[in-house]
C-alpha cells in the first residue's frame, strides 16, 4: 500500500511511519494575544500543539515544513528554509515551483529527516513545524526552541486543510493572503455549484480512493470529508454513508473493505468518482479495482457515470482551484448524458 502523506501520521492503524505532513501554525487571529503586526520586535501568544508559544508579531525569517510549505509559498511569506514537498510540486504554479526549488531544504518528507544544523544556519525568527501532536516525539523540540520560537499543530480530518492553511498564514502574518485565496476559491465553487445544480442535487456519489492495499485485496472507500470528496462537496456533490468503525482522523471518513464488498459499497450510488494521479493515470490500487469484474458490474460503471479526478489531495485554496477546474472538466460530460 502506498503511504499517504496526510493519513499516515495520525492514523496509526494504517501505518506506523511518521510523515512530516501538516504544518504548524498559530491559533488564529481571534486566539492570539497582544502584539501589533507592524512593529518589529513585538510578540504575540499563539496556541499550538506544543503549548502557548510567544512568536514574532511580524516574522521575517520563517522555516516551514509539511503542509505549511505550499501555503506559505503561495502567500509569498518570508521563508528562509523549508522541508521538501515533492508530493505537491505538480500542483504548484510555475512561479511557486521556482520559489520552492530555490529555497534551502532543511528536512525531507519525514519528521526524522529534520536537519537541525541547517535550520540553525538559516537563522529563523519562527519555525513552523507540521506534524500531528502524537508525532512530535520524533522532533527534538527543545533543540528547535533553542534556535527560534516553534509552533506546531497537527491535522484532524483531510478536509481540515482549509482551517489549517488559515492558521499557517496567521502564524506567518499573512492572513490577508489566505482570505484573498479563500474568496477566489469560493467564487469559483459557487459558479460550478450553479452550473451543475441539476446533476448534483439529484445524484448520490461514492468515491474510490488511491490507497487500497492490493496485496490484501482491499480498496479505499472515501466518504464526506475525505480527500476525494471534500472539494466536490463544496460545489454540492453529496457523498452519503459512513465508515463501519471510526478510528480517528482520516479513519473517521475512509476505510479499506475487501474487493468482494465493492457491490455493497458502490452498488446504490448514481456516480462514482475515483482518484487519479496528477498525470491522469490511476494508482496501482485504483487500477486493481478498475480491472475487477465486480467493478465492471456496478450500475454507475455500466451507465458510464464513473469518472476519474486528478488533484484530489490539494491542501491550499490556490491548489484547490485546480481541483475545481478538474471537476468542471470531468463533470461536464454528465450534463450531456
Amino acid at each position: 500500500m502506498r503511504s499517504r502523506p496526510f493519513t499516515r501520521p495520525f492514523l496509526s492503524v494504517l501505518a506506523g511511519a511518521t510523515v512530516l505532513a501538516l504544518t504548524l501554525t498559530g491559533c488564529g487571529g481571534d486566539d492570539a494575544e497582544a502584539g501589533g503586526d507592524d512593529s518589529a520586535g513585538e510578540v504575540r501568544v499563539f496556541s499550538a500543539d506544543n503549548g502557548e508559544v510567544e512568536i514574532p508579531a511580524d516574522p521575517q525569517r520563517i522555516v516551514a515544513t509539511g503542509y505549511a510549505v505550499p501555503s506559505l509559498i503561495e502567500a509569498g511569506a518570508e521563508l528562509v528554509g523549508i522541508s521538501s514537498w515533492e508530493r505537491g510540486t505538480n500542483l504548484m504554479s510555475e512561479e511557486d515551483l521556482a520559489t520552492y526549488e530555490s529555497l534551502t531544504k532543511v528536512a525531507g518528507e519525514t519528521a526524522d529527516s529534520t536537519n537541525y544544523e541547517a535550520i540553525a544556519e538559516a537563522e529563523p525568527d519562527l519555525i513552523i513545524i507540521g506534524v500531528p501532536a502524537p508525532a512530535l516525539v520524533d522532533i527534538d523540540l527543545e533543540r528547535l526552541e533553542s534556535i527560534a520560537p516553534v509552533a506546531a499543530i497537527g491535522p484532524t480530518q483531510p478536509s481540515g486543510w482549509r482551517d489549517l492553511s488559515r492558521r499557517h498564514l496567521d502564524a506567518a502574518g499573512e492572513l490577508g493572503a489566505w482570505e484573498e485565496a479563500r474568496d477566489a476559491y469560493e467564487a469559483r465553487a459557487a459558479e460550478l455549484s450553479e452550473k451543475y445544480a441539476d446533476l448534483l442535487e439529484s445524484a448520490s456519489f461514492g468515491h474510490l480512493g488511491a490507497y487500497g492495499d492490493t496485496s490484501a485485496g482491499s480498496f479505499m472507500r472515501e466518504y464526506a470529508g475525505s480527500w476525494g470528496p471534500n472539494i466536490a462537496e463544496d460545489i454540492g456533490a453529496s457523498y452519503p454513508g459512513e465508515v463501519a468503525k471510526k478510528t480517528g482522523g482520516a479513519g473517521d471518513v475512509s476505510e479499506y473493505p475487501s474487493i468482494e464488498e465493492l457491490p455493497e459499497s458502490f452498488g446504490d450510488v448514481d456516480v462514482i468518482t475515483y482518484s487519479l494521479e496528477d498525470d491522469g493515470k490511476p494508482s496501482a490500487a485504483v487500477k486493481y479495482v478498475l480491472d475487477s469484474p465486480l467493478w465492471k458490474s456496478l450500475p454507475a460503471v455500466k451507465a458510464d457515470r464513473a469518472i476519474g479526478v486528478r488533484f484530489t489531495e490539494a491542501s491550499t485554496y490556490g491548489t484547490a482551484l485546480r481541483t475545481l477546474d478538474e471537476l468542471d472538466s470531468v463533470l461536464a460530460p454528465l450534463l450531456a448524458g
